[in-house]
């Protein structure tokens, strides 16, 4: 199945071939602070299930420098996240927040669990790893 994404703007858009390495909500404070909000919800694929379809110049990668591998993409005009390359290379983080439609697959579980926000609620019938 190939699901859609795009910015807020509509200047960049994607596509990405499911099924997902991985389908996560991460609770890091690095991925709070990136977001905003309680953690951030992320796909992972393979290089080869990427493509932009449209505005890759318009994306900007900020690159966390004391962070071994934290990095974010976003668009250069309406600050939305957008896809990024790992720092390897081997995977595509896909902020699922920026698709355009239901990608039918679901989060599997909840990274950084013991490092979320006091506000957090219950991780329901996600499991949690650290």
């Amino acid at each position: 199945m190939i699901v859609a994404g795009s910015c807020l703007c509509g200047k960049i858009a994607y596509e990405v071939r499911t099924p997902f390495t991985h389908f996560v909500h991460c609770h890091c404070s690095r991925c709070r602070k990136a977001s905003g909000s309680s953690h951030a919800t992320n796909a992972v694929v393979p290089p080869e299930a990427f493509r932009w379809t449209r505005g890759e110049a318009d994306v900007q990668r900020f690159d966390l420098p004391e962070a071994r591998s934290f990095a974010t993409g976003f668009c250069r005009h309406c600050g939305s996240h957008m896809p990024h390359a790992t720092r390897s290379g081997r995977a595509i983080i896909v902020p699922v927040g920026s698709f355009d439609a239901d990608p039918i697959e679901r989060p599997t579980r909840h990274a950084f669990w013991s490092s979320r926000a006091p506000w957090t609620e219950r991780a329901g019938d996600l499991g949690t790893s650290d």
